[in-house]
């Protein structure tokens, strides 16, 4: 995982570290699906999902991968009782927004200037959510 997120996000800051995922997935309220060529990772509280990362390996783009792994996503997490999943992505990721504009995700909120890239340019988030179910 921390491999292909480090390839997925090269250039946008730091990537995850094997740590880092192996606590998230330890932790109980976390659940994932897809593989090492792209997965999504997601924390439910009772009835609320956060979307924490999505990543698909560069190699695997433009082939459905990332809208496959957040519908298995959203579909085990509806399972598992959510009503709603929320997620921040960066305002000038162009892919993802319109990965989650045809998967029925809108914008609910901003923060301002939230993600620095690595040359200090400073980068809206946006925050879309989609009622699950």
């Amino acid at each position: 995982m921390a491999r292909t997120h480090a390839a997925a996000f090269a250039g946008q800051g730091r990537a995850w570290r094997t740590e880092e995922f192996s606590a998230l997935l330890a932790s109980g309220h976390v659940l994932c699906a897809g593989d090492a060529d792209g997965f999504a990772l997601a924390r439910l509280i009772v009835d609320e999902a956060e979307l924490l990362t999505l990543a698909t390996h560069p190699a695997r783009r433009r082939q459905g991968c990332a809208r496959r792994v957040l519908a298995a996503l959203e579909a085990d997490l509806l399972a598992r009782g959510a009503r709603r999943q929320f997620l921040e992505v960066a305002k000038d990721n162009g892919p993802a927004r319109a990965l989650y504009r045809i998967a029925g995700y809108t914008e609910t909120a901003r923060r301002a200037d939230y993600y620095t890239r690595p040359d200090g340019t400073r980068i809206d988030a946006l925050i879309l959510s989609k009622p699950l179910g």
